[in-house]
């Protein structure tokens, strides 16, 4: 979607960036828990690119994950993914799986529904643009690499939400209930 905007364009709003201070990991909802949950991913490392398969440019499935470290007494997970440096009025919300079980565990490559992907039976919440899957990076051209923060959090509850629920549900559900986090950080710069 965002590949059609103008080189020009992604260079004008180059300055134009939220900053990691404004992804659910570090706001009311969440920000005062332990980082002691680790999340890796298969596919690249934290702070390296994420492989174009994984992107708009690519294959656009979701890509693989694996969390530990889920205390004992947890009740749920839910996995967030942002990306603090789209040129938009807050943090663009890629994925919100918001009903995941409250334990170690791990997703596969495409498990996500996507435009790739039809994905598991996982539920998710709307992304930025709507949609209830995966939306997978898609910087505008000439704005320089993005960073997408991949959010995992611990919950002492299992969200009570329905349907396809946005980033402030969520972050209204989960307030209060976060026992941990931790975060994993890949990039992506369009070509």
């Amino acid at each position: 979607m965002l590949e059609k905007l103008p080189h020009g364009v992604g260079e004008a709003l180059k300055g134009a960036r939220h900053g990691l201070d404004a992804i659910l990991y570090h706001q009311a909802a969440a920000g005062s828990a332990p980082e002691s949950l680790t999340l890796t991913s298969p596919a690249f490392q934290n702070g390296s690119a994420i492989p174009a398969r994984f992107t708009a440019d690519g294959d656009k499935l979701s890509p693989p994950f694996a969390w530990s470290g889920v205390p004992e007494g947890a009740r749920g997970v839910v996995l967030v993914i942002e990306d603090p440096d789209a040129p938009a009025p807050t943090p663009l919300v890629h994925t919100l799986a918001w009903a995941l079980q409250g334990h170690d565990d791990e997703l596969a490559e495409g498990a996500m529904k996507s435009p790739g992907s039809g994905g598991e039976a996982i539920s998710l919440g709307r992304n930025s643009f709507l949609g209830a899957e995966y939306l997978p990076p898609d910087p505008p051209p000439g704005h320089g690499p993005h960073r997408y923060c991949f959010q995992i959090f611990a919950l002492d509850t299992v969200l009570q939400l329905h349907g396809a629920p946005v980033r402030t549900q969520v972050a209204h559900a989960m307030k209060g209930h976060v026992i941990a986090r931790g975060l994993l950080i890949g990039t992506y710069e369009r070509p």
